[in-house]
């Protein structure tokens, strides 16, 4: 018999902390095992945040699984091809994504943030949601945990994840000294409304040039997301965001063209970081998950997409299992994973901002060699989902 109908016998609940992508999604997958969850989100609103979010293969198996696959579809924008490029955009290095569409039965989508996090709030059972709950503290209390926050109420919790972002308050209740990892990279990110060349539109475009590079793809009909990164030596604000065109001058016209539509007021500024990665991801009944586990920098597109999958793993693991043990083999059958991704992406970042020209030259070469199967292979490994 799985935990579940044992929790539900006792009308035991999961509170999950934070409403992003991954506690939302973590949400859904445990509902549909029958298991009641409760979210706690310190935002008093869910607010359309203006950016984009590419959901590859592995992501949208999870989304398959859960009955989501065509809505998500159906309000995104198919992605086939991811592309490195130099400045002028002639491709460097390409993954050919039609081989898994096939294979998996589901598409890449680009996708608005806010449209996605739309889609999963109304997968909800009603009075899921609880808005204006930021967490102030986690006591332990006799084998279950006391949730106090900011507003003055006390939750009772006896299973409860983290759910909360690189800056998770949780992991920092459970794991005080793990350390966020400064990539020292300023990313600027965008939306706007334009109409790209016909050769773009089902693809992502990565144009790598000196300390930076710019991304874009179509996310929705005339919609663009964008972002752009630059190296900084000892604070973000070397850069500033007036000076985006002058940075990009010698890009590609249908960059520039992106920068100069796109309302200054309306770019998203961060600095990019990530966290080393950590022994522990649990302790006793409460488990971290997402960014708050295993933040990653954006540089493979895998951020949002491992918080999915670990939705979907753990979701099956507390189904099967008694907690300690969900919790057990839910770290086992995602650590290697996700610590690879982290790794790699760290010296993807590091390598696409290379200021010598001599290894620059050599690395765009290297790039140009990389036969495509082997591209493929990796990108295999990275949409395989664990079986539990």
């Amino acid at each position: 018999m799985g935990v579940a109908t044992n929790w539900n016998e006792q009308k035991m609940t999961v509170n999950i902390i934070g409403a992003g992508i991954g506690g939302l999604t973590t949400a859904i997958a445990l509902q549909r095992k029958g298991i009641k969850v409760q979210i706690y989100e310190q935002a008093n609103e869910i607010k359309p945040v203006g950016s984009g979010i590419i959901l590859a293969n592995n992501a949208m198996q999870v989304y398959q699984k859960l009955g989501l696959k065509n809505k998500i579809e159906n309000n995104g924008n198919p992605i086939s091809s991811v592309n490195i490029t130099l400045p002028d955009l002639t491709p460097m290095s390409s993954v050919d994504l039609k081989y898994f569409e096939k294979k998996y039965n589901c598409q890449n989508i680009a996708i608005h943030r806010a449209t996605l996090q739309q889609i999963l709030a109304e997968e909800l059972k009603p009075n899921t949601l609880n808005l204006g709950y930021e967490l102030s503290g986690i006591e332990d209390s006799d084998n279950k945990w006391l949730l106090r926050f900011k507003n003055k109420n006390t939750i009772e919790s006896q299973i409860t994840l983290g759910a909360d972002g690189i800056n998770s308050d949780v992991r920092k209740h459970l794991f005080p000294n793990v350390k966020i990892r400064n990539a020292f990279q300023v990313c600027w990110r965008g939306i706007v409304d334009i109409v790209l060349p016909l050769r773009f539109q089902n693809e992502l475009n990565e144009a790598w040039g000196k300390e930076g590079r710019f991304g874009f793809v179509k996310i929705a009909a005339n919609k663009v997301y964008w972002y752009a990164l630059k190296s900084f030596k000892r604070d973000s604000s070397e850069h500033s965001i007036d000076s985006l065109s002058d940075y990009y001058s010698g890009y590609n016209e249908t960059i520039r063209s992106i920068i100069n539509t796109t309302p200054t007021n309306t770019i998203h500024t961060a600095t990019i970081a990530d966290l080393r990665p950590i022994k522990n991801w649990y302790k006793g009944n409460i488990c971290l998950i997402g960014d708050a586990a295993h933040a990653t920098t954006p540089n493979m597109g895998q951020g949002a997409c491992q918080a999915i999958e670990d939705a979907h793993v753990l979701a099956e693991c507390l189904d099967k299992f008694d907690t300690e043990k969900a919790f057990a083999d839910f770290q086992k059958l995602r650590g290697a994973k996700v610590s690879k991704i982290v790794n790699t992406s760290w010296q993807i970042g590091r390598m696409a901002h290379w200021e010598n020209p001599i290894a620059t030259r050599l690395r765009n070469q290297l790039m140009k060699m990389t036969p495509r199967n082997l591209s493929r292979k990796h990108s295999e490994k990275m949409f395989e989902l664990e079986h539990i």
